[in-house]
């Protein structure tokens, strides 16, 4: 599975890694493992879809994770 971040969730982290996983794994252990708070995450894509938390991931999915942006 790949994993991709966006903004500052790079910071100290990565732009892209293949990540191993436990098959079954969801998102939400990803975020866990990652330490990115649930509540800070503006917008989760698998191959480029709109995805929940609960998904299961599966092998060659790519995980997309962005940040919440404010502005005004």
């Amino acid at each position: 599975m790949k994993v991709k971040l966006f903004a500052s969730f790079r910071d100290g982290r990565f732009i892209e890694k293949e990540w191993d996983y436990v098959e079954g794994s969801t998102v939400s252990r990803i975020l866990e493992e990652l330490n990115i708070n649930k509540k800070d995450v503006g917008v989760l894509l698998v191959n480029s879809r709109h995805a929940e938390t609960d998904y299961k991931l599966e092998k060659g999915d790519t995980l997309s994770i962005f940040p919440v942006i404010g502005g005004g």
